[in-house]
């Protein structure tokens, strides 16, 4: 009987042997084929060119969009560095190489309407392809008092205005030209927006001693 349970016990093991043998081979041989890898290739080359595709579409709807926004901020504002003195002191106070930028509402002057002491830009009537900016001084019927024209009073002609820079002596404005078609205008400045320090509101406002003459003032 030891002789029997020896041999039962011998055959036990070795079947145990042999289960475990025969796992071995499959714990330990996965490999990638080359079939796998192909089309793990594939599928990496199908996500680029799709990403490929959503960028183009980006990239061509922007461009097709950019010019439509500039076209419509155009009609409706745009954003402009003040440079020179002539302004002076509200624009540029501090002079130097820190030029101020304003924010020009076109939308405002679109039937050319614009009150005394607005801060406007212009077309300049010495060079068509320039744009100055200076103030409103008088509006149409209005008479001013010159500083330096042809003519020391002048009535402002229909459909046109009296502008000037705040720093005399040191502007090119309707002193030199006199007074501008309003079909020259081109925006009203409504903020300074650069340097942040300077943020502000523009608001209608006319230097001392600046502004139109009463009937009795310009007979005097």
């Amino acid at each position: 009987m030891d002789g029997g349970k020896r041999k039962k016990y011998r055959g036990w093991r070795c079947r145990i042997r042999s289960i475990t043998v025969s796992m071995a081979p499959h714990v330990t041989c996965f490999r990638i084929t080359p079939e796998l890898r192909k089309l793990g290739s594939f599928q990496v080359a199908q996500r680029r060119m799709t990403g490929r595709r959503c960028l183009r579409a980006f990239i061509s709807g922007f461009f097709v969009a950019v010019p439509v926004t500039v076209t419509v901020l155009d009609k409706l504002a745009y954003v402009a560095r003040v440079e020179g003195v002539s302004m002076q002191p509200f624009l540029n106070p501090g002079g130097g190489s820190e030029c101020d930028v304003v924010l020009l509402n076109r939308w405002s002057v679109r039937n050319y309407q614009v009150q005394r002491g607005d801060i406007v830009s212009i077309v300049s009537p010495k060079n068509p392809k320039q744009k100055i900016i200076k103030r409103v001084i008088g509006l149409e019927g209005d008479f001013i008092r010159t500083l330096g024209y042809k003519n020391r009073y002048v009535q402002i002609p229909d459909g046109h205005f009296w502008i000037e820079g705040d720093h005399h002596g040191h502007s090119l404005d309707s002193n030199s030209f006199g007074p501008v078609s309003v079909g020259l205008l081109h925006g009203r400045a409504s903020h300074i927006i650069w340097p942040p320090s300077r943020w502000q509101q523009i608001k209608p406002f006319l230097p001392l001693n600046r502004g139109p003459l009463d009937t009795d003032e310009e007979q005097d």
